[in-house]
């Protein structure tokens, strides 16, 4: 039996059924084929770990600590469970872990910075950042790191305010102040205390009206005072 102009209407519908299984199975095959290739073949496996961005944490450590076995097939490594891992490291304070395909991971290490110096009762100092973590210790006071004047062990200032009202004010300070800081003390968040090593001291107060207290200062440090409290910038006090 013919259609309109003698064309036969059963091969055509033969082509189309073999057409209707033919391409499920195809397209089964392909993404079988992928399948494959991400999970069970070396091809998109792990060959490489790279770790950027270290300079205290030696790199062989933060590689034990992620984990990332070479082999392991790239799309079954979790980005978010290796930086998880690697977070637990005391230097760390961010890391961002990518996928490089084929078969890299790249660990990308944002350490902590010291921002104080805290003296032990047996000689030396941790070196603590903005947060009162631990970075690393110390046989001598680095050169332009104030020392954090606390009763306190640096082991209990993690999470501390007044540690982080210190660190607050002093990446305030104007640059000539800042790099005569030799000290800090702080009886609460609205009283850091700066000692300069001219035996000058400031009552800088909060983190607050950083610009103002830096402008009183500056007209203020010319009288050559030995006390300056610009807690306050309005009412500004010498002595």
């Amino acid at each position: 039996m013919s259609g309109p102009g003698g064309t036969p209407r059963r091969p055509r519908r033969r082509r189309a059924r073999w057409l209707a299984v033919l391409l499920p199975l195809a397209a089964m095959g392909i993404a079988g084929g992928l399948t494959w290739a991400l999970l069970g073949s070396s091809l998109f496996a792990v060959r490489t770990v790279i770790v950027t961005g270290t300079r205290l944490v030696p790199e062989s450590e933060v590689l034990a600590v992620a984990a990332v076995r070479p082999g392991t097939p790239l799309i079954r490594i979790s980005t978010a469970q290796v930086a998880g891992r690697v977070l637990t490291i005391r230097q760390v304070q961010g890391v961002r872990v990518t996928k490089s395909w084929p078969d890299r991971v790249v660990i990308a290490v944002r350490e902590r910075t010291s921002a104080l110096a805290v003296s032990l009762p047996g000689g030396g100092f941790d070196l603590i950042d903005a947060n009162g973590v631990i970075v690393q210790p110390a046989p001598t006071r680095p050169s332009g790191l104030p020392l954090y004047t606390t009763m306190e062990a640096a082991s209990s200032l993690r999470g501390d305010p007044d540690v982080a009202a210190a660190a607050a004010v002093l990446a305030e300070l104007p640059g000539s102040v800042r790099s005569s800081v030799t000290s800090v003390i702080v009886p609460s968040p609205d009283q850091v205390t700066l000692s300069l090593r001219s035996g000058v001291t400031i009552l800088w107060g909060s983190a607050d009206d950083a610009a103002a207290k830096a402008k009183e200062l500056t007209v203020l440090m010319p009288t050559h005072a030995r006390y300056y409290d610009v807690s306050s910038p309005v009412t500004a006090v010498t002595n």
